[in-house]
């Protein structure tokens, strides 16, 4: 019984493996190109990802395993991701950033649907750009899509134009803000309040925040993981909002709106939080939870189509551009007003 167990299991995965390799294969160049020439690693998987689209044709042999690591990997990455927040952290903050930050991030995410609506595109795509804008970026754009209507024919599309524009704009946000920062006078701690409210993903973050100085680099580093903590609550509330309505007829009970992903985040949180984990083994699962965001997003791009991405259009290019120098406008007048 247990060597047909493991026979059953085994005849499972062995489909997955060879679009999980490749996906895994394409993660590991778009690092090196990283590490080697300081490319953003999540627009080099993507990138590189999209340039092998060929192998998720369906009946290809990798199609399942691209299928299977662009959703259930992704999920398992972001997840890993609760282990990074604490508690403590959270409780620390003084009133004024934690005002900043949170009313930031609504303050976005509303300006996210509204504008969206205005330019004729739906809800969902606000509320997937404006919450990639208002968190975490890449990672954002990942977990608010699993939680999209899957019925949605372009929302691949839509999450890959997301994760390049956000890509983009916080390596440009890294070069720019510091300037910005120094031009307006602004002290090493508030210069770091300012980057991690502001800038969209973690990497460009610390990027910027360390080019200035070691408190500019820790305080943008705090900040920026309040906003990643939000994508719980987001998520949740994405879940609820877009499930679909339980059966009546005595079928099968709906499933928890709420995905498992999420309240492993909250529960690593809380983990976290007790110092439980030995530092070391905290530090290799959160560096774990980045190689299964840069593989899923490689999957990703592997799923995604050039010719479908032109369809995005200009008005898609505006909304993200503009979310993104409202929050900015934002944090620097909040700044000034909540922070000694």
């Amino acid at each position: 019984m247990q060597k047909r167990g493991a026979s059953v299991g085994l005849d499972r995965v062995r489909p997955l493996m060879p679009g999980l390799i490749a996906a895994m294969t394409v993660g590991l160049a778009a690092r090196f190109l990283s590490e080697h020439y300081g490319a953003p690693v999540m627009l080099m998987a993507l990138l590189l990802g999209m340039a092998l689209a060929f192998l998720s044709d369906a009946g290809s042999r990798t199609a399942p395993g691209i299928e299977f690591t662009a959703k259930s990997v992704l999920r398992f990455g972001v997840g890993l991701l609760g282990l990074g927040i604490t508690a403590q952290q959270i409780a620390g903050a003084g009133l004024g950033v934690l005002a900043l930050t949170f009313s930031g991030v609504a303050l976005t995410l509303g300006l996210g649907i509204l504008g969206a609506r205005l330019l004729g595109k739906s809800v969902a795509f606000g509320v997937l750009t404006g919450g990639a804008v208002a968190i975490c970026g890449a990672s954002a754009a990942l977990a608010i899509a699993s939680v999209l209507p899957k019925d949605n024919k372009d929302l691949e599309r839509d999450t890959v134009f997301t994760v390049i524009a956000v890509t983009a704009l916080s390596t440009l946000a890294m070069i720019l803000y510091p300037i910005v920062g120094s031009a307006l006078g602004l002290s090493d701690y508030r210069m770091g309040v300012f980057f991690g409210a502001t800038i969209h993903d973690v990497a460009q973050v610390v990027g910027a925040g360390y080019s200035v100085s070691d408190l500019a680099g820790s305080t943008a580093t705090f900040v920026k993981l309040l906003r990643v903590a939000l994508l719980v609550p987001l998520v949740v509330v994405l879940s609820l909002v877009f499930a679909r309505p339980g059966r009546t007829d005595g079928g099968p009970a709906p499933r928890l709106p709420i995905p498992f992903f999420v309240l492993g985040f909250a529960a690593l949180v809380l983990i976290g939080s007790t110092d439980v984990l030995p530092p070391e083994l905290v530090a290799a699962l959160l560096d774990l939870s980045r190689w299964c965001l840069v593989t899923a997003i490689a999957a990703l791009g592997m799923k995604t189509s050039l010719r479908k991405l032109g369809d995005v259009g200009p008005r898609s290019i505006i909304l993200v551009c503009a979310l993104t120098l409202t929050l900015a406008a934002f944090a620097l007048a909040g700044i000034q007003l909540l922070l000694p």
